[in-house]
Order: structure tokens, then C-alpha cells, then sequence
């Protein structure tokens, strides 16, 4: 990896890593709509490959792939960002979702079915279930959530006061983590499993779905109804706006 000299050999950092890239492209991509481009996912994340190549020292204490895959999703997600990936429809269409779980929620005193919510928003449960199929590439969390509080200030303000803080790490510090490991157990036992296989396993939903023994979209509609549970559990809790 090193020369004689003790100069990173950048050609070789990059040339071992780019398998690396394609490997996280096409994990993020299964989280995307159809509209996303595999190629420019993994474009982007060669891009910061090599930021990563330019900018890691081992004084840093940190394994280089380690830091490369940070940089390396940085900079797909920065991509995604700028192409504004997700029509708005999409977003709309969850809050809808969302609305009908946290009513249906209060009024049953547990996680409803998609019978119920279908019946709940007026349509048939094929409908329903397109919406959901439609609703792919949605995330958990959004900038947007992170509202006002009642005092005026922003929730970045109130827990990201220093100027280093890692929003993120704030937010898993502040109770977020077992709020959100609360809410995932209370998920319907086959929604519970789903989530396990696609974020603790990594698997990808064509995996799911064999494990399962349901089609593809029918994994992709699950997975959109549990983020749909989360989100609306998450909500009730005052976590997301």
C-alpha cells in the first residue's frame, strides 16, 4: 500500500476499493426508486473514493476502509441530494400513510393491518398496496422532521450545541436509538423480521423475499408498511415532526 518512501500509493487504494464502491451502490440502490441510476450512484462514490484517498492519514487511527466508506456514501448521498431523487408525491403519499396508522393506532390500541389501513383511507387493498409499491425509497427519518420546538428554537439547536457535534450521533444519544428499538418491536412479528433481514443482515429484498416466500414487490410493500409503523410510532412519541 505504501511506497518505499512512505507515500500512499493512491493508484492501488483505488483500484482495491472500487469493488467496495459497486458493493455499496448497488446496497443503496435497493433502497431507491426505479428512477435512481445504479451507474451514477457509483459514479459519485468513486468520487469519493478518491477524496478518501486524498484526505486519509493512518495518523487518524482509523482503518482506510473504514473512513473510505464513509466518504464513499457521502458522497452517493450528496448525489442523491442534488438530483432530488424523491418526488414530492412520494413523500406526500407516506404522510398520508402515516396519518391513517397513528389514527388507526389510537383508536385499536395496536399496529393495524393493511386491511384497515386501506379501508381507513377509502380504498381497495390492491390500491393500497400499489401506493405502497409506489412509496419505495422513503427513509425513516427526514431533514424536515427536525421541527421547531414549542420555545422557537430547532431541534439541531437543542441538541447540537457544539460546533463539532454529529447531529446524528446526538440524536442516537438523546433516546432516539431506544425509541426507535421500542417502536420496532412493536411491529407485526412478519414486519419485525423483514426490517431485521434488510438492516441488521443487510439482505436485499429479492433475499427477503426468498427467505419469506413472497415476491420481490411484495417485500417492497412490507417494508414501505413498517417504515409506515415506525414513523407514525416515532411521531406519537414526539421524536419526528
Amino acid at each position: 500500500m505504501y511506497t518505499v518512501n512512505g507515500i500512499s500509493d493512491k493508484n492501488q487504494l483505488m483500484s482495491q476499493h472500487a469493488p467496495l464502491v459497486k458493493r455499496l451502490a448497488f446496497h443503496l440502490r435497493s433502497k431507491l426508486p426505479p428512477s435512481v441510476e445504479v451507474d451514477d450512484l457509483v459514479q459519485a462514490g468513486m468520487i469519493g473514493l478518491f477524496d478518501a484517498v486524498n484526505r486519509y492519514e493512518e495518523v487518524h487511527g482509523a482503518q482506510f476502509e473504514t473512513y473510505a466508506v464513509q466518504r464513499i456514501r457521502g458522497a452517493m448521498l450528496d448525489e442523491l441530494r442534488s438530483s432530488d431523487w424523491l418526488p414530492r408525491s412520494v413523500r406526500q403519499n407516506m404522510r398520508k400513510i402515516e396519518t391513517a396508522i397513528t389514527s388507526l393506532q389510537q383508536s385499536l390500541g395496536q399496529a393495524p393491518t393493511e386491511a384497515q389501513i386501506a379501508e381507513h383511507m377509502n380504498l381497495g387493498l390492491a390500491e393500497y398496496q400499489d401506493l405502497l409499491n409506489s412509496s419505495g425509497g422513503h427513509q425513516l427519518v427526514y431533514f424536515e422532521d427536525f421541527h421547531e420546538g414549542a420555545s422557537g428554537d430547532h431541534f439541531l439547536d437543542r441538541h447540537c450545541v457544539a460546533p463539532l457535534c454529529d447531529p446524528l450521533g446526538s440524536l442516537l444519544d438523546s433516546g432516539f436509538r431506544d425509541a426507535l428499538i421500542e417502536a420496532i418491536q412493536a411491529l407485526p412479528e412478519r414486519e419485525k423480521n423483514l426490517m431485521g433481514l434488510y438492516y441488521e443482515h443487510e439482505m436485499n429484498l429479492k433475499e427477503i423475499g426468498i427467505v419469506m416466500g413472497v415476491s420481490e414487490s411484495r417485500v417492497c410493500q412490507l417494508h414501505s408498511q413498517a417504515v409506515g409503523h415506525l414513523r407514525a410510532m416515532l411521531n406519537k412519541q414526539e421524536w419526528l415532526g
